[in-house]
């Protein structure tokens, strides 16, 4: 089945291009929008499996539009990934903060959209992958949905990134995975980030949960350790 895109994008030769090169792997069917109200009205009638957000739209903007998905519950988790010709620092963390997946500055190539696309639909496959939606252990409660975390019944507050890589180390149940792979699953082939981002993730993980949930494995990467 194929995965259903939004694409808020006022240039139409570049939504055009977004549209017709997704679409013609036949894993995306893609809808089009001007206007920012324009998507937000949509969505009430359809839900998108996967939002790409221009930054500049005629009657409002990107993080306008942002904020407003991440306040709805039907659209909370819904994946963002930010188009903009913008290129400052202050915009991609304001947008980050506000609840977008990823960023990507124009001008950009198609191949790394397509990567891009592809590693945050992966992210939302493998949060399908768990019974329930939820993890449980004897010591972790895990929910996706509403991004908490609970270690021995009390919340534990995590960014985002460092949830998304618990979570990503979560669904491979049990096995390893390498830095690149974790770059790859949460941050989306981002450039600008590093193998050193993903160990600092995971000593912050260790010291909000607790030494004996992720291991290190010399050489290969990380592995979650779940404890029945």
């Amino acid at each position: 089945m194929s995965t259903r895109v939004f694409v808020v994008e006022d240039d139409r030769d570049i939504a055009e291009m977004v549209r017709r090169h997704l679409e013609r792997s036949g894993a995306y069917r893609v809808a089009l929008f001007v206007r920012g109200d324009e998507f937000l009205a949509a969505c009430e009638n359809e839900l998108p499996e996967l939002v790409i957000l221009d930054l500049n739209l005629p009657d409002t903007d990107g993080l306008t539009v942002c904020r407003e998905l991440r306040s709805w519950e039907a659209t909370r988790t819904v994946p963002i990934l930010m188009l903009t010709a913008r290129a400052a620092e202050a915009d991609r963390v304001t947008g980050l903060e506000l609840g977008a997946d990823d960023y990507l500055t124009k001008p950009f190539s198609l191949r790394e959209l397509t990567a891009r696309v592809s590693a945050l639909v992966r992210r939302v496959q493998w949060e399908r992958g768990v019974p329930g939606g939820v993890y449980r252990d004897t010591r972790l409660t895990v929910d996706p949905a509403r991004l908490r975390v609970e270690r021995e019944g009390k919340e534990v507050h995590l960014t985002r990134r460092e949830f998304d890589v618990l979570w990503h180390l979560i669904s491979l149940g049990g096995r390893v995975a390498s830095r690149e792979q974790i770059l790859d699953a949460v941050w989306g082939l981002a450039s600008n980030v590093d193998s050193r981002t993903v160990d600092a993730h995971i000593r912050t993980l260790r010291r909000k949960l607790g030494e004996g949930v992720i291991e290190t494995h010399i050489g290969s990467g990380y592995r979650f350790r779940s404890q029945a």
